[in-house]
């Protein structure tokens, strides 16, 4: 991002046959840095904050519900550990907000933090197996899911070794959840194991 500037004025240092002088580029590349950066993280903070408030505000409360008790809990998210206030409702977690005091998160998540509660509230969330039959998606039951799925994981193994099958992870998806998912493509008998964030 260099600049050039034409000097046409008699005096010290002046080029008075109208040639172009170029401005030492770093400065101009540097500022241009500095404002990216300075907007991102002002795009990053302003996102943050609406989608936490739009979060806490998600039923247009803003006194605790009847019964409720607050839960301070750890996103599940990644392996950073931000905190979060759950506030909780007869077993159910219906608001959230961010631990202040928390030692690592300082009070901040990201915007997957502040849409935590949706992974637990979200009407598009499955709640039962579903079975694409002549086209339409069908609800079945645990047990027929859990022999389809594994009749033909263990089909595919005898024909084609363990190696024939991919383990892919997902950010979407907890700590805890990620560690089981690398367990069972270990004793799977396969290192065919990565990341949605690698590829």
């Amino acid at each position: 991002m260099a600049r050039s500037k034409i000097k046409t004025s008699s005096g010290a240092g002046a080029v008075s046959d109208g040639r172009r002088v170029t401005l030492n580029p770093k400065v101009a590349r540097r500022s241009f840095l500095k404002l990216s950066a300075a907007t991102a993280a002002l795009t990053g903070v302003a996102m943050t904050t609406r989608m936490t408030a739009k979060a806490s505000a998600a039923t247009g409360k803003s006194g605790p519900y009847m019964g409720s008790k607050k839960v301070k809990t750890i996103c599940t998210y990644c392996a950073v550990g931000c905190g979060i206030e759950a506030e909780v409702q007869n077993g159910v977690w219906v608001r959230q907000d961010i631990a202040q005091d928390h030692p690592v998160s300082l009070g901040s998540h990201c915007c997957k933090g502040a849409g935590a509660i949706d992974m637990v509230t979200s009407e598009k969330r499955l709640k039962q197996p579903m079975k694409r039959v002549n086209g339409k998606w069908t609800n079945i039951s645990w047990d027929q899911a859990m022999d389809e799925i594994s009749a033909k994981l263990l089909d595919l193994r005898e024909k084609d070794g363990p190696d024939a099958l991919h383990f892919n992870g997902s950010a979407k998806v907890s700590t805890e959840m990620a560690y089981l998912h690398r367990k069972f493509a270990a004793f799977w008998g396969t290192n065919n194991v990565d990341h949605q964030a690698r590829i």
